[in-house]
């Protein structure tokens, strides 16, 4: 451990405010990861979650799935990820959104995956 930091965030939802208190450690020292640099890493780490894990696990029911043997799994895995991908392709707001226009236009879809 080179150094440990201490994340403060307040949240206010339907006008209750909370505040949650944060700590961590890095490797990287004060010299290569001032205050800035650490809050930048946070806050990647946690753009990366809600915009991907967070789509797989609510949206398309990851979490939920129970699907264990063999390699089903990562069958699905690459499901989920290419539907992701096809909805950031669409440039939809949302995965539904992404699904709507995609159903109501099976040649767009074809095109995304390349079938004529």
């Amino acid at each position: 451990m080179k150094q440990g930091f201490q994340l403060t965030r307040e949240r206010t939802v339907r006008g209750q405010t909370t505040v949650e208190v944060h700590f961590g450690i890095t490797s990287l020292s004060a010299e290569k990861a001032d205050a800035a640099t650490l809050l930048n890493h946070v806050r990647t780490h946690w753009r990366i979650e809600n915009e991907l894990h967070y789509v797989r696990d609510v949206t398309l029911g990851e979490d939920a799935c129970r699907v264990r043997m063999g390699h089903a799994p990562q069958v699905l895995a690459a499901l989920r990820n290419a539907v992701v991908h096809l909805w950031r392709e669409v440039k939809a707001v949302s995965c539904p959104e992404a699904i709507e226009r995609l159903q109501m236009d099976p040649a767009m879809a074809k095109g995304l995956i390349g079938v004529q």
